[in-house]
């Protein structure tokens, strides 16, 4: 009988463990800094056990960058990118999975070919457009340029591929048109890699710093990441680090639980979409 614990599963634990310590330090510090006193947040060689707790610099640091209405408009912005990227991203991701068309393929390879091309690259562009339209300073504006995305209808369309073409077919003898197919069967279906799109869609939309950085000149439409940039401008040039660290931990609530929420469902639509063919 092998030994339940061998130098192999002991390394294993080791090397996670330590990984942990490294992506959770960050944050614990942040902690630390956010509820210690203020005086001591650049203190090197400080206790990592503040010397005294208090919650004043989150109640500060919300009513200084305006955190409520941020966060506001960030979920109102992740959520109208969200909804638009799926009504999308599903019936495309459908279209090259399931169905038969000339030139599938070659749309395919140019759906592959954007993901090459760096956001930074067209942030100015659509900021053009965005302000031809007139829809520039407004939270349209912020949301239209990312009503698709190729990451998305890559995600769903290899997830759908691992459909069975006999439970397709079957709902096709049955009756069933191209788009009931899409909202009976394949939505249905497929449900663990939307949620995972949905995630990431959330979570980047919500972070995204440089095109409200152009977008939004107005601080009524200012998201989360902009709001964390103006409390960096504080008092003769140095900003309010417990106040900034409080205000990061506030800002990141609503991604923590969106993650922790969808956390199996991701884990299901990664590796469906790691099986597909």
């Amino acid at each position: 009988m092998k030994p339940r614990f061998g130098p192999a599963t002991v390394g294993r634990w080791a090397l996670l463990t330590v990984g942990v310590i490294i992506a959770l330090l960050p944050w614990v510090w942040m902690l630390r800094t956010a509820l210690g006193p203020g005086q001591n947040a650049l203190g090197i060689s400080s206790n990592p056990i503040p010397s005294s707790i208090t919650f004043a610099h989150f109640s500060d640091a919300f009513r200084a960058g305006a955190l409520g209405r941020a966060l506001i408009n960030g979920l109102i912005v992740s959520l109208g990118i969200l909804i638009l990227q799926l009504a999308t991203a599903i019936p495309a991701a459908y279209a090259f999975a399931c169905l038969r068309f000339r030139g599938r393929t070659a749309l395919f390879g140019l759906v592959l070919a954007a993901l090459l091309i760096p956001p930074q690259v067209v942030a100015v562009p659509n900021y053009v457009t965005v302000s031809a339209f007139g829809l520039a300073d407004t939270r349209l504006g912020l949301v239209l340029p990312f009503m698709t995305n190729g990451i998305a209808i890559f995600l769903l369309r290899q997830y759908m591929t691992t459909i069975p073409p006999a439970l397709l077919e079957a709902a096709r003898m049955d009756g069933l048109g191209t788009w009931r197919t899409l909202r009976k069967i394949v939505v249905p279906l497929s449900m663990p890699a939307i949620a995972t799109t949905s995630v990431f869609s959330f979570l980047l939309s919500f972070n995204e710093y440089l095109w409200p950085l152009l977008e939004a000149r107005s601080p009524a439409i200012a998201t989360p990441p902009l709001a964390l940039a103006r409390l960096t401008q504080g008092a003769n040039g140095f900003p309010d680090f417990a106040q900034l660290c409080a205000a990061a931990l506030i800002v990141s609530l609503p991604t923590l639980v969106v993650f922790v929420v969808a956390q199996r469902r991701l884990t299901a639509g990664l590796a469906g979409t790691g099986a597909a063919s």
